[in-house]
C-alpha cells in the first residue's frame, strides 16, 4: 500500500456505509408498511368472520385464487369452504346440499353473491372496515 492509496479508503469506507445504511433504512420501511398492511387484512378477514361470511370455492379454480390473493397470508382468517374433491373436478357432498354452483360463492348470512368480489365491496356490504 502506498501512501497515495490511504487517503482514498476512508472516502470509500464511508460511501459502504451510506449505502448499507440507506438500504437498511428502506428494507425497514418496507417491512413495517408490509407488516401493516398484513395487520389491517388480518383484522378485515376476523370482522368477516364475526359477520357469519363464508366463501366457498374449490382448490382447482382460477377465479378463487385470484379471491384469495388480495387476502394474502391474511386469508386464513376468512372462513372458507373448500368444495373441490381431491383427485377430480366433482362437487363435496356439503356444497351441494346448500346449493353452491359456481366458485367462488359468497355467503353473508344468506344472501349469496357469486363471482370475485374485490376487497372495497366486501367492505361495503359487510361495514367491515378496510383501512
Amino acid at each position: 500500500m502506498t501512501e497515495e492509496n490511504t487517503p482514498q479508503q476512508p472516502g470509500l469506507a464511508r460511501k459502504v456505509l451510506v449505502v448499507v445504511l440507506v438500504g437498511a433504512a428502506f428494507a425497514a420501511a418496507f417491512y413495517l408498511g408490509r407488516r401493516r398492511h398484513t395487520h389491517t387484512l388480518d383484522n378485515f378477514a376476523r370482522c368477516l368472520a364475526s359477520k357469519h361470511v363464508v366463501m366457498y370455492g374449490a382448490f382447482w379454480c382460477p377465479h378463487c385464487r385470484d379471491q384469495k390473493e388480495p387476502f394474502g397470508s391474511s386469508f386464513e382468517y376468512v372462513p372458507y369452504v373448500e368444495c373441490g374433491i381431491k383427485g377430480s373436478r366433482a362437487e363435496t357432498p356439503a356444497c351441494l346440499s346448500v346449493g353452491i354452483k359456481r366458485f367462488p360463492t359468497w355467503d353473508f348470512d344468506g344472501a349469496r353473491v357469486e363471482g370475485v368480489m374485490p376487497l372495497q365491496a366486501l367492505s361495503e356490504k359487510t361495514g367491515c372496515p378496510l383501512k
